[in-house]
């Protein structure tokens, strides 16, 4: 599966996207963000905080506490602003 990040997501872990083993089906995103965020370094500081991170599953908007199923792809991002 394809891990793919954004914004200041991907400069303070210091990579734009990686593949990574899929995890169980009943995985969320939240779980996920929890394993990466465990690997210490740039990836415990950019994902420290669930709660900064706007998640995608398969290119489509999801919430933190979805199960991540048989996706090929979950991108990380902060919430998008604008004016």
């Amino acid at each position: 599966m394809t891990i793919v990040y954004f914004a200041w997501v991907r400069e303070v872990i210091g990579r734009d996207e990686e593949q990574v083993e899929r995890p169980a089906p009943d995985s969320s995103v939240a779980d996920l963000i929890a394993t990466l965020a465990a690997r210490g370094g740039g990836y415990a500081q950019a994902l420290e905080d669930p709660t900064r991170l706007r998640a995608a599953i398969d290119q489509r908007f999801a919430p933190l506490d979805t199960p991540i199923g048989d996706a090929r792809e979950v991108a990380l991002f902060p919430p998008v602003t604008g004016g």
